[in-house]
């Protein structure tokens, strides 16, 4: 299993916007083959900062799977409008 990270900077007065956005769009990636979990956490400090962390089989299942498919075209137009700048993602292997 892997563990893909990323922060996800929200525009300025879009939170609300952006939150129920994510919620709609989760159907959206729990729904690929590969996909085992997902948790979007607010900075509890940082405004409009969020930690994304979706766990996967394995990383072909997040950018050979999801990311060449039609669910993550509606992911992205649904999404990536909200962030400034885009969130660079990470992957993190098994725990030590």
């Amino acid at each position: 299993m892997i563990i893909k990270h990323a922060i996800l900077r929200v525009r300025s007065g879009q939170v609300v916007e952006f939150e129920a956005a994510i919620a709609k769009a989760k159907p959206l990636i729990a729904a690929s083959p590969g996909f085992i979990d997902i948790e979007i956490r607010a900075d509890c400090e940082e405004p409009n900062c969020y930690l994304l962390l979706v766990k996967w089989k394995d990383i072909a299942s997040h950018r050979d799977g999801f990311r060449k498919s039609g669910r993550y075209v509606q992911w992205r137009a649904m999404l990536h409008h909200f962030y400034d700048p885009m969130p660079e993602v990470s992957y993190f292997g098994e725990v030590l």
